[in-house]
């Protein structure tokens, strides 16, 4: 017989793609099978007879975990994750189970593994397969989106417990959906997909790039992150189009699909009046629908989460609010942001900083840098009184006001 695939690289629906399928389907006779497979559906215009159509469901986790031993082996790896232990068995599946990828990306993936633990004559670990499956990731979303490879961890946040404990939901809801909406059938119908949307809400600066970027680290994924002029379009239709263009290259990797600033493309729908709001509400309408499809991970920030649709809050898995940090974690912010390396002078009052000056993560990271280059111009460590001009320079810049209650005696100096 004849083995033919994957279909979709064929273009049947083009009229070359269509008389080649044709052609052999036509060629192969006397009882000789013909097999096809991809993730198309057949179209009965494509051909004079119509297959059977299997539906090829996707493998669970001991499965997935065969077929990557299996692949590691055939690469040459040493052992490590490729023993066939069941300590080996059960450290692969927690570095695998978030990914989603057949049976050819895993052969190219762990031959990718393979290769960088060879370089340096070692078994495979965790952070080789995870540089192997983002190597897997085609080029198509990066010409839609700006790509950022994850450097922070869990430890580089700064958020209260209820926050922290939403981002950990978010992880475990991308590592085991296969298992909870695919083996337990706990996914309604509807044609919803398999994906995982969450909302990141609070004011700017308050961290929530930085927890979509440690949730991609997290999960050993790229982030993308939409560019909204790459999308919004003035002309009727295309806006729709551009983001499907999103949506199915971001269902084809492995990585997390950031919107920042949502409500800009994500807005409430309104009154029609005019024929602006309706298509304004159709564009609404086809982002609801096309959310629910969606087979990947997509993380929507916003500073204005009233100015979301209320059918889109239905449809998000999980909602993480972003409060404006208090003093402990400002102080807190003070510390991660100056580092280790900068020189501090004795004098540096970082707890008084903490306590007086209400300011956000961005603002603080901000602050910090403004401060070192000015200790840098002036070739002594960083004191107190660079850090509040820097902090002095950031509230004008914002157009808060400069209240002799917060700033005290370092105003009077600044006006000498």
């Amino acid at each position: 017989g004849l083995v033919l695939g994957p279909l979709e690289t064929l273009a049947p629906e083009q009229p070359k793609g269509a008389a080649l399928l044709g052609a052999l389907c036509a060629a192969v006779g006397g009882g000789s099978p013909l097999l096809v497979y991809g993730r198309k559906h057949w179209d009965p215009l494509w051909a004079g007879e119509s297959p059977v159509t299997v539906a090829v469901p996707p493998p669970d986790p001991a499965d997935a975990v065969r077929r990557w031993r299996g692949a590691l082996t055939g690469a040459g790896a040493a052992a490590g994750l490729a023993a066939g232990t069941e300590e080996a068995d059960a450290l692969l599946a927690d570095a695998t189970r978030a990914y989603r990828l057949d049976s050819g990306q895993i052969r190219r993936a762990a031959d990718v593994a393979a290769r960088l633990a060879a370089q340096e004559a070692r078994p495979v670990g965790a952070a080789d397969l995870r540089t192997a499956v983002r190597a897997q990731n085609g080029a198509g979303l990066a010409r839609l989106a700006r790509r950022i490879e994850p450097t922070v961890g869990w430890d580089d946040l700064v958020l209260p417990p209820a926050t922290r404990r939403q981002l950990s939901d978010l992880a475990l809801r991308a590592r085991h959906r296969d298992q909870v909406l695919g083996r337990w059938r706990m996914r309604p119908g509807g044609g919803r997909g398999r994906g995982i949307v969450a909302l990141f809400a609070g004011e700017s600066g308050t961290g929530k790039t930085m927890s979509a970027e440690v949730v991609a680290a997290d999960l050993g994924m790229e982030l993308y992150v939409v560019d909204l002029s790459s999308v919004v379009d003035k002309y009727v239709g295309e806006t729709e189009k551009n983001l499907e263009r999103i949506f199915v290259e971001a269902s084809e990797v492995n990585a997390v699909l950031l919107f920042d600033e949502a409500d800009a493309v994500f807005g409430k729908r309104s009154q029609v009046k005019d024929a602006q709001d309706r298509h304004a509400n159709v564009e609404s309408a086809y982002l609801l629908q096309r959310v629910e499809s969606f087979d990947g991970i997509a993380v929507l920030t916003t500073n204005l989460r009233a100015n979301l649709d209320e059918a889109f809050t239905r449809r998000l898995d999980v909602v993480a609010d972003f409060p404006v940090p208090d003093a402990q974690q400002r102080l807190a912010l003070w510390e991660r942001c100056l580092g280790t390396e900068i020189p501090r002078a004795p004098d540096l009052d970082l707890p008084t900083c903490a306590d007086r000056f209400e300011l956000t993560g961005g603002s603080i990271r901000a602050c910090a840098v403004t401060a070192a280059y000015q200790a840098a111009e002036s070739g002594r460590p960083l004191d107190t009184g660079q850090l509040v001009g820097a902090v002095l320079a950031e509230y004008r810049k914002l157009g808060r006001l400069v209240l002799e209650s917060e700033f005290g005696p370092w105003l009077e100096r600044r006006k000498r």
